[in-house]
């Protein structure tokens, strides 16, 4: 008859979130509650030779790390287990078992470097550990490499081999197809762990049905009190001593892993929430790393299906790795629908040639200052313009729009314009920004109005002078442009655009935007602020 056994990866995948900071009460606190709830195995942290030693982390340089903290505390029948990320700690700084409170260590295999992770889990053996064997990332192995990783995996012969769903890719359907191919080959007395994320939601329901397989097979389980990991979080140890009381007649103190919940992880979840987040499904749904989708939505110009059709866009070879000099090609190559605006532009130049045009900005200022806005507007009587907003008890001639996300947010406010016919405002964007329907009155080419020499390429005020210093515009007036501030700060007039800057973010954004005017000062161009910026010095 089967046996399966629960692991606790609270102390180590848990750290994802506070970098490891759990403290060093909550540290003895978490694993003692552990021990009390009948864990079968409890991971204390990660061994990395690179991280210095503090007694606060579940990080340490070497085994020894691990017996400074955790030396003398009774782990019952508990089997204590650390895990390498193979080539962060050389055998040189692991005591040998019998000398160490560590039972076991769990080492992560990626594929590139199997082989070689492989023959250094063969060394633990040797120093007496019980292995596990972590091929990270199962989803990026063929049917056949996973095979012969099983062939390998047989002559290492460690206590367990896991299914890591490191995304959380895997429906049911697809972890029973990994598993039945392991199953049919692995050795009978090595255990098949599981160790599951939540991207898709997926990851107690995935495990039950694991569980639930008639099979001889021993397993090993993961979990983590509340979810608490990388990403989306793991699958919640209390939900999994409760379906083993229940279902396999287990005798697991759930009540002890909720005061694990309430007394340590809490408080970091409401500084760091984990979970199903949209980042991680688009990641999950593309079969991709989750910076990738993290660093799209950081961008704030994309809507979310433009974000997803990017995702789609990476390739197999570049999908599990975080690449930020790949990933900011393809958005600059999903931008970049190349158009011939020539008609366009010449007509938007017969439209503005020789007038003034104010050209508002969703900055405080355009509310704070509206008094100085609305009297140059009844004393010049302006072509009046705003950028990716449409600023209230204004009338405006032209809306430009560079930014598929601001579109998005606007659109139910066009459909409406244009079904009742109270306003004659016509839209200039550019060729990244998809119409819901129709045309718009001006597409213009995005490609030929960024700045691919800055790392923020498409900011929207340099596209527009840009734009506008090629119509022949007599004079350009800014309003509602008041620059970025930090983190502390407030950046836009309506509180549905707010977003934070990290500081040098901002004052990079407010440099570069600043010398854009200066340069096109320069070359002749009339423009100039009437409101309070920090882009003029």
């Amino acid at each position: 008859m089967r046996n399966i056994r629960l692991l606790d990866c609270t102390l180590r995948d848990g750290g994802f979130v506070n970098d490891w900071r759990f403290g060093r009460g909550d540290i003895i606190n978490l694993f003692e509650r552990s021990v009390s709830a009948g864990i079968d195995y409890i991971e204390v942290g990660f061994l990395d030779e690179r991280e210095p030693f503090d007694p606060d982390r579940t990080m340490t340089p070497d085994s020894e790390g691990i017996d400074r903290i955790f030396a003398g505390l009774d782990h019952r029948n508990a089997q204590i287990f650390g895990m390498i990320d193979y080539g962060t700690c050389d055998l040189s700084h692991i005591k040998d078992a019998k000398d160490s409170v560590l039972d076991g260590i769990r080492v992560m295999i990626k594929k590139k470097t199997r082989h070689e992770a492989i023959a250094f889990c063969k060394e633990l053996k040797k120093k007496g550990y019980l292995v596990g064997a972590q091929p990270v990332s199962v989803t990026g192995y063929t049917d056949e490499e996973m095979a012969e990783l099983v062939e390998e995996i047989n002559d290492l012969h460690p206590i367990a081999m896991y299914i890591v769903d490191t995304y959380g890719l895997l429906d049911r359907r697809e972890l029973l197809h990994i598993y039945d191919l392991i199953d049919s080959r692995l050795d009978p007395d090595i255990a098949i762990g599981y160790h599951a994320h939540n991207n898709f939601q997926q990851a107690f329901s995935n495990t039950v049905a694991l569980m639930e397989m008639e099979s001889e097979r021993d397993l090993v389980i993961d979990g983590s009190a509340y979810g608490i990991g990388k990403s989306a979080g793991n699958c919640p140890l209390e939900l999994l001593t409760m379906w083993m009381n229940e279902h396999e007649y287990a005798h697991y103190h759930t009540s002890q892993v909720l005061e694990m919940i309430d007394t340590c992880i809490m408080k970091i979840y409401e500084k760091n929430p984990w979970g199903y987040q949209m980042q991680y499904f688009l990641c999950a749904s593309n079969d991709c790393h989750p910076k990738y989708a993290q660093y799209l939505i950081q961008k704030k110009t994309l809507s979310v299906k433009s974000i997803n059709e990017i995702l789609a866009m990476i390739t197999k070879e570049e999908a599990l790795a975080f690449n930020q000099e790949y990933i900011e090609k393809l958005y600059l190559e999903y931008q970049n629908n190349t158009i011939n605006d020539d008609s366009d532009k010449t007509r938007l130049s017969e439209a503005l040639k020789g007038k003034r045009v104010l050209v508002l900005g969703p900055g405080p200022s355009v509310v704070s200052e509206r008094e100085k806005i609305t009297d140059y507007i009844a004393s010049e009587a302006p072509v009046l313009m705003a950028i990716n907003f449409m600023p209230e008890k204004y009338h405006l001639d032209y809306l430009f729009l560079s930014n598929s996300k601001r579109y998005m947010q606007l659109s139910s406010r066009l459909a409406k314009l244009a079904s009742d016919g109270s306003s004659d405002m016509k839209i200039v964007a550019t060729s990244n920004v998809t119409p819901a329907s129709g045309s718009f009155d001006y597409t213009m080419d995005y490609s030929g109005l960024v700045d691919m020499k800055f790392e923020i390429p498409d900011n929207s005020l340099p596209m527009l002078l840009r734009l506008l210093s090629e119509t022949g515009a007599e004079e350009v007036v800014l309003a509602g442009f008041d620059g970025y501030v930090s983190e502390s700060g407030r950046n836009y007039a309506e509180s549905g655009m707010e977003y934070e800057f990290a500081a040098d973010y901002a004052m990079k954004l407010n440099h570069y935007t600043g010398e854009v005017v200066r340069t096109l000062k320069g070359k002749g161009m009339n423009i100039r602020f009437l409101t309070t910026t920090k882009y003029e010095i």
